[in-house]
């Protein structure tokens, strides 16, 4: 028998213990630990009568909702892994992930049925639908209904071990720079990510917690944040997916007396500018944080005023590590401010040049970790999880330096890291600096081919005032006072705003497409 505990085996302990205690709230709409215990056994049950076993792959397809949870959780009753997909994709994109995982069975909201139908075409291996949100019978070929699959099987799941260092979850990396990468996390790596956080945040403890994350599920950071919930026997907050609407959350922030919760820095900066944000009572919020993508120390500032209640906290990592590797803590927002602060308990991290030695503090550097936390591997790509393991130690691809007291600092994504002249231009730092242009709104940094320099800083501009953009020669200007020549972008381009992945990444790719030629493009002039 094994010895270990998996997230489903978390699930049955508190239907156990508190089985009246709400897990999931969406919509206005509570389900408690019993119901969803159930619940989640039953969709076991039903995956298993359509031939899914130990080992097999089940996609999930759908918009955040107590479903999608559900489908998330019940492939692990079988020793199975479940696959989330994003929802954005389309059905060439989604069939390269059914393909590449090998999935047999799959469980899709019903306005997504027909996508996923054209995806199925090109992976004849999946033999299984269940469809979520129709009525029963209406799915024509599209697969079984959901709650009628749900209502015929058994509400008692087989007692089936799970090895904790079994696979659980491919999770699909954005592929932000090429084909995406299914990171394989285990058991383990999810429920020790879960128990570390907690722990190096200072977590009190408490059974009823109330945690919303403004992530899509189907991201590593929406997911993993339900999974931490769960540990304390907590109460999670679904957000809808779609358009994000600030005031929409901050009136469910203050509605379900939300007491930790997590947005992206580009979702933050949309709640700080409510006008009236401090006529909502938010004193159930205890903690916020932030992370996925970069935040300006303005942007923090701003945080900090505006919920003066709460400890600021940075999350920060990346999908193969489960996802969080380091934390700031709430005291330390203002001390260490920019800072992504330090490794969390379980995680062991160095800071290495190209030949994996160790760098001074304050020399720049490749973050690289090793620990029960770090994936096992990317899923059939033996050459590239060995590059990722290359001397021992997984190898993020993110640039840091590390002050006097252990504090990290990111610079930059190695692969965005521009060098001009022989110079290195670290993307981050002068990002922050023209986030402080009381102009601009939103900036990325790219850069573009040039005659001399080999390559040169252009910044790609959302105005804070589009019928006033800010101009080349008035942007460089404010730069030279803080920044040194060479990292001064002398061109610009205003946009209306910036392409971001669901988990809030620019999407520099499609930046460098668009803007490969550099030449400042300001709209109207």
């Amino acid at each position: 028998m094994s010895r270990g505990m998996s997230a489903g085996d978390q699930l049955t302990r508190h239907a156990r213990k508190i089985p009246e205690t709400p897990a999931l709230r969406f919509g206005g709409i509570s389900r408690n630990y019993r119901s969803l215990d159930e619940r989640v056994s039953r969709l076991a049950n039903a995956l298993r009568e359509r031939g899914v076993e130990a080992g097999d792959r089940v996609a999930v397809l759908g918009l955040n909702s107590m479903e999608i949870v559900e489908a998330f959780l019940a492939p692990m009753r079988l020793g199975a892994l479940c696959v989330p997909i994003n929802f954005r994709l389309t059905a060439a994109e989604i069939a390269y992930l059914l393909a590449d995982s090998g999935a047999v069975a799959a469980v899709v909201d019903a306005r997504f049925a027909g996508v996923l139908a054209d995806a199925r075409t090109h992976a004849p291996g999946l033999r299984a639908c269940l469809v979520i949100g129709t009525e029963p019978g209406a799915n024509g070929d599209h697969g079984d209904d959901y709650e009628t699959a749900l209502a015929a099987a058994d509400p008692v799941c087989p007692a089936f071990a799970v090895d904790e260092n079994s696979a659980a979850y491919i999770m699909y990396t954005s592929g932000t720079t090429g084909r995406p990468k299914g990171a394989v996390l285990t058991h383990t790596n999810l429920l020790l990510h879960a128990f570390s956080v907690s722990l190096h945040q200072g977590s009190s403890g408490d059974v009823d917690p109330v945690a919303l994350n403004g992530a899509p599920l189907f991201h590593i950071a929406g997911l993993s944040s339900y999974l931490m919930c769960l540990l304390p026997g907590g109460t999670f907050v679904i957000t809808a997916s779609g358009g994000f609407d600030p005031r929409a959350s901050v009136e469910l922030l203050a509605r379900e007396r939300v007491s930790s919760c997590f947005f992206v820095p580009a979702q933050w900066q949309a709640i700080c500018a409510l006008p009236d944000i401090g006529q909502y009572d938010l004193s159930a919020l205890r903690q916020i944080s932030w992370g996925a993508a970069p935040a300006s120390t303005t942007l923090l500032r701003t945080m900090i005023e505006t919920f003066p209640q709460a400890a600021v906290s940075t999350a920060f990592g990346q999908t193969e590590c489960s996802p969080v590797t380091c934390t700031l803590r709430g005291e330390d927002a203002l001390r260490k401010i920019g800072s992504v602060g330090t490794p969390i308990l379980n995680v062991e991290a160095r800071i290495v040049d190209d030949e994996m030695n160790d760098v001074a503090p304050g020399a720049v550097g490749e973050i690289v970790y090793r620990g029960p936390m770090v994936m096992k591997e990317y899923w059939n790509k033996p050459a590239e999880t060995a590059a990722a393991f290359a001397g021992g130690w997984f190898h993020s691809g993110d640039l840091v330096q590390q002050d006097e007291d252990g504090y990290i600092y990111v610079v930059d994504r190695k692969k965005d890291m521009i060098i001009s002249g022989g110079e290195n231009i670290y993307c981050a730092e002068v990002e922050n600096v023209l986030a402080a242009h009381p102009g601009i709104a939103d900036v990325a940094l790219i850069g573009v081919p040039h005659p001399t320099w080999g390559e040169a800083p252009f910044a790609v501009i959302v105005p804070a005032d589009p019928a006033n953009p800010p101009t080349a020669e008035g942007v460089e200007v404010f730069a030279r006072t803080r920044l040194a020549g060479y990292k001064c972008p002398k061109e610009i381009a205003v946009v209306a705003e910036l392409p971001r992945n669901p988990s809030g990444k620019v999407l520099k790719t499609e930046l460098r497409k668009t803007h490969a030629h550099g030449e400042s493009v300001i709209p109207g002039a």
